[in-house]
């Protein structure tokens, strides 16, 4: 079927202007008429062009359309194939029909039956699906084997650096790109066509021809028991030996089957490195080159006969299928990862889309916010003005309570320095009281020495008096008591003049004691005066003050306010009122 694929590609690229098989222009109806005859040939299928006719009768679509040309392969041809067909023939012949068209025209280091073989093992190790490619796993599974055959050393680093530039630019190679790979020797430099080619023909018998080893060895006869050299090759199912190894003359088959078996002998009859194939019907007795190869073969057909009895593909098969496998499942867990990055991503866009859901609500509270920011901006700017205007109204407030302060901090000191000025006039009034106490005690002084003078001035007149009196009396005596008399009255003159000069003298004296009396008499005023306009200012200062004044000598109650400032029974009245607010307090 992907052999197959190929040719359908070159009609189905051709369809609209022709295709070329077996090099002649035909119509892709007509092309697929010669398709549809050659595989029934090929495939031992009867062929039946009639159905083929039917199916495009009413149908102008593509030959592998679902309407076109596929249906009909496969009901009418593969469906029917009994696998008793040469597989080498059959790629050959669809190797025919595609080849001209895509096969490079460059020089290639390959013939073109290498070629075929290689374009074959692409269609068995390529995958199944349209386009056909092979992956880079396969394609370095390929070199490796073809390295190995031609016996030289795999170059890991140089097809990674290959693989890498191969993977940033396509997913595979085509059957053509690989032939130009293998073609251009890129992989193989030292090694010649013919080492190449021969590398290509191993490769081909172990992947396609099912070749699990060959090579010559002796045979023992069964007839005449004499020992030929034959070229045998190893399968599945059979061993088949040949004269040489170009395989054109067959000499027979070994069956191999789960009953099998394969066993070593002993040297014997002049033959070394013998081994024996035991089958049900007959044994065969070979002998190897050396002991190497027989231990090869030996293991090689033991291996076959049990991969016979567990029923299992041959090891390539089995590994290439296990490769499919490991891929599938590789692409399988790579298109969950692809999946659930899909579902990740379904899911991060979702979150996307929630986060610029949130975005632009966070962009609309943000707006919100500044615009709350903004009129919060300007109610506190308003504010702050607001806040300004009180705080200069406050300022100026404070300032005028600061000058209040400072007034009354002024005033407080006047007020203090009229309390100091109070009190050094209080002073000065104690001061000038005494002063006045002073006076009234030098007045009562005065007035007593006065009195005293005037009380010696009184005696003295009286007794002047009286001296007069005895005077005129002593006149009228007699002349010798006259002269006495003139002499006492002489001596009477003398003690009056002597009187007179002692009134003289106490006239002086109480002329003085009245200047002084005058001059007490007015600091007393002065006093007074002073007094006076002592108590208009204590008056004026709410009475802080009382002066002290003389009372009279009646006994007074006297108070911390002075003397005579509550009569008795006033005392007693404000002392009961006193005691009735005390009691409401309490």
């Amino acid at each position: 079927m992907v052999t197959i694929q190929h040719v359908l590609k070159v009609l189905e690229d051709g369809s609209s202007e022709g295709s070329i098989c077996g090099g002649v222009e035909l119509g892709w109806r007509s092309a697929l008429q010669v398709l549809s005859h050659n595989l029934c040939t090929v495939l031992n299928v009867p062929h039946d062009p009639v159905a083929l006719e039917e199916h495009f009768r009413d149908d102008d679509e593509g030959p592998v359309s679902n309407q076109g040309y596929m249906p009909y392969l496969n009901k009418f041809i593969l469906e029917r194939v009994q696998g008793n067909f040469d597989k080498v023939e059959f790629n050959r012949m669809c190797w025919t029909l595609c080849a001209k068209k895509n096969l490079s025209k460059s020089p290639l280091l390959i013939s073109d039956e290498d070629a075929f073989k290689v374009w074959v093992i692409f269609n068995f190790l390529s995958e199944d699906k349209y386009p056909l490619i092979i992956v880079p796993e396969e394609i370095e599974y390929l070199l490796k084997k073809l390295t190995e055959a031609m016996g030289a050393g795999w170059q890991q680093e140089q097809f990674d650096h290959y693989k890498i530039a191969l993977n940033t630019s396509q997913e595979g190679l085509s059957a053509w790109e690989l032939i130009d790979l293998i073609g251009s020797g890129q992989f193989s430099k030292g090694m010649d066509g013919q080492t190449v080619s021969m590398a290509i023909n191993e490769v081909f018998n172990e992947l396609i021809l099912d070749v699990l080893k060959q090579g010559y060895m002796l045979k023992k006869g069964h007839k005449r028991k004499n020992w030929t050299e034959r070229w045998f090759v190893l399968k599945p199912n059979i061993i088949s030996y040949y004269v040489s190894e170009d395989l054109k003359d067959k000499k027979g088959d070994i069956i191999l089957d789960s009953n099998c078996c394969v066993e070593a002998l002993p040297d014997k009859d002049g033959k070394k490195c013998l081994f024996l194939i035991k089958c049900l019907d007959k044994s065969f007795e070979i002998s190897a080159s050396d002991k190497k190869k027989k231990q090869e073969w030996i293991q090689a057909i033991q291996t076959t006969v049990n991969l016979l009895r567990a029923g299992s593909p041959p090891p390539h098969k089995e590994a290439r299928q296990k490769r499919k496998e490991l891929r599938q499942k590789l692409l399988a867990e790579q298109e969950e990862l692809e999946r659930q990055m899909k579902e990740l991503q379904t899911a991060n866009e979702n979150k996307q889309k929630e986060l610029e859901t949130v975005r632009k609500q966070l962009e609309a509270a943000a707006a919100r916010a500044a615009e709350e920011e903004k009129k919060r901006l300007q109610t506190q700017v308003e504010l702050q003005d607001r806040f300004s205007l009180e705080l200069e109204r406050e300022k100026m407030v404070r300032q005028k309570m600061e000058e209040q302060v400072a007034q009354k901090s002024s005033e407080l000191e006047q007020y203090l320095q009229r309390v100091r000025e109070l009190e050094e006039m209080y002073k000065q009034l104690q001061e000038a009281l005494e002063d006045e106490k002073q006076a009234r005690q030098d007045e009562e002084t005065v007035r007593k020495l006065q009195a005293r003078l005037l009380e010696e001035e009184s005696a003295k007149r009286a007794e002047l008096e009286k001296w007069h009196l005895q005077q005129q009396q002593t006149i009228q005596m007699t002349e010798a008591e006259k002269q006495e008399l003139e002499n006492q009255r002489m001596i009477k003159e003398q003690a009056l003049q002597v009187a007179m000069q002692q009134l003289e003298q106490l006239e002086l004296e109480r002329k003085e004691a009245l200047e002084q009396y005058e001059e007490v008499k007015k600091k007393l005023e002065m006093a007074a005066n002073n007094t006076k306009s002592w108590k208009d200012k204590v008056a004026h200062h709410e009475g802080l003050i009382r002066l002290i004044e003389p009372g009279s000598k009646n006994p007074h109650l006297i108070t911390n306010w002075g003397p005579a400032a509550f009569t008795e029974a006033e005392l007693e009245q404000r002392q009961k009122s006193w005691k009735g607010k005390k009691a409401t307090s309490e």
